[in-house]
């Protein structure tokens, strides 16, 4: 689904006007950037989350040399278990 078909749905489905449902989705979206570090989450989908990676080896796939990565934080997106029930069933 694009951006305007979920707005679209949305707006249908609880009576809102299209620029309502935008606004909504953006401002979640802003607090969503806002909290990962804390965990946001989504009731019925999933929990947005800062995840640290630790340091490792690597291989660079043109040459074969092996290479350090170093460590980093990373943003990781957990669904949840009944977002994975329903989907899966379907």
């Amino acid at each position: 689904m694009t951006k305007s078909q979920t707005v679209g749905a949305l707006a249908d489905a609880t009576g809102l006007t299209k620029a309502q449902v935008n606004t909504f989705l953006e401002e979640q979206a802003k607090l969503a950037y806002a909290e990962a570090k804390n965990g946001f989450t989504i009731t019925g989908i999933g929990k947005l989350v800062l995840v640290n990676r630790a340091a490792r080896m690597g291989r660079n796939p043109a040459t074969g040399e092996q290479i350090h990565i170093p460590a980093k934080t990373v943003v990781k997106f957990r669904i949840a278990k009944v977002c994975k029930d329903s989907v899966l069933s379907a």
